[in-house]
């Protein structure tokens, strides 16, 4: 960030913008680092690691070629494959796996319906990006994800898609509310989340049916450098306050009322989804095309790690988590 003095004409007048790349960029670029340099596994899909890398640039793909690289060698493989790039984008994405990390059967079961919860919503709803893997093995501060591809790069965001994914957000809650009849605090970033999402879609976006196509100080939270105020503010009227908070509350108990219709429609299908986490601790988009349809999986194969994915397929987030799909 420049001072806006440093910009004056006869100074720093000429500006090159290098935005970071396209999904389709993003394939070129990880074609740079891995031919010639990493050997691939024939499994290894680069049009599928570019559409579940939004955001990265340059340096971020080499990191991630890189890691996955490190897993292969870990593992004493003869070549990098799918489940290696995987493991790595996760890695990067929200740390190293929490193998360590005790967790009791409760808990276990917990977390595996709390993310059947999200892929059920997420498989029913419309405007929701397909579904890519779910998985209930400790990263970071997660102790599972749901993760979500776009099929491309999203530039514009559409009402519906938002609302869908506040009801992906709500999910996980009402899978442990239904199925285990109590409320726990693994649910507070899909909370924040979805409050965050409904509140920029009224104080920013103009989504409100009730307020209209207005801003109200929503955005503000700009860095603070040379130039520019250490504070933005805008007044509003305390009822516009209240119909603000109204309208954010209403956003999102509509679509959580909508999340549960869908999970109790869908009721068998968690069920089958939940148990398979607890039993291969990681599914595919395949995986989950399956179970949807009431049909069955095989059984792991013998020495597989529950680490890595049984298929390779295409797409998620969000997100979601992205994000994309957020962690849950």
């Amino acid at each position: 960030m420049l001072d806006p003095a440093l910009l004056r004409p006869g100074r720093f007048d000429r500006r090159v913008v290098v935005d970071r790349p396209d999904v389709k960029g993003r394939q070129e670029i990880l074609k740079v680092h891995t031919t010639d340099k990493i050997p691939l596994s024939p499994d290894v899909d680069l049009e599928v690691l570019a559409r579940g890398t939004p955001g990265f640039a340059g340096a971020d793909l080499a990191n991630l070629c890189n890691e996955a690289a490190l897993t292969a060698a870990r593992g004493n493989k003869k070549w990098v494959e799918m489940a290696d790039f995987e493991n790595a984008k996760d890695k990067v994405y929200m740390g190293a796996e929490r193998r360590s990390l005790v967790m009791t059967e409760a808990d276990k079961r917990i977390t595996a319906y709390h993310e059947a919860g999200h892929t059920v919503v997420a498989a029913v709803v419309p405007d929701s990006d397909p579904l890519h893997k779910v998985t209930i093995i400790p990263r970071g501060r997660a102790l599972g994800v749901t993760w979500q591809l776009p099929v491309t790069d999203r530039y514009n965001t559409t009402r519906d898609y938002m609302e869908s994914r506040i009801a992906i957000a709500m999910g996980g809650r009402i899978a442990e509310e239904i199925f285990f009849n109590q409320l726990s605090t693994g649910a507070a970033n899909d909370i924040q989340q979805a409050t965050e999402m409904a509140r920029s879609m009224v104080t920013e976006y103009g989504m409100s049916d009730k307020l209209g196509p207005l801003n109200f100080g929503g955005g503000g939270n700009h860095e603070v450098f040379l130039g520019r105020d250490f504070a933005q503010h805008r007044e509003i009227s305390e009822d516009t306050a209240r119909l603000i908070d109204v309208e954010v509350q209403e956003f999102v108990l509509r679509n959580y009322a909508r999340a549960k219709t869908a999970i109790e429609a869908h009721r068998d299908q968690l069920v089958a989804i939940a148990e398979a986490l607890l039993v291969r601790e990681t599914l595919d988009g395949n995986d989950i095309e399956i179970l949807m349809k009431g049909g069955t999986l095989p059984p792991p194969k013998a020495g597989s790690t529950p680490t890595a994915p049984a298929t390779v397929e295409g797409a998620a987030a969000d997100a979601g988590l992205n994000p994309a799909l957020k962690p849950a």
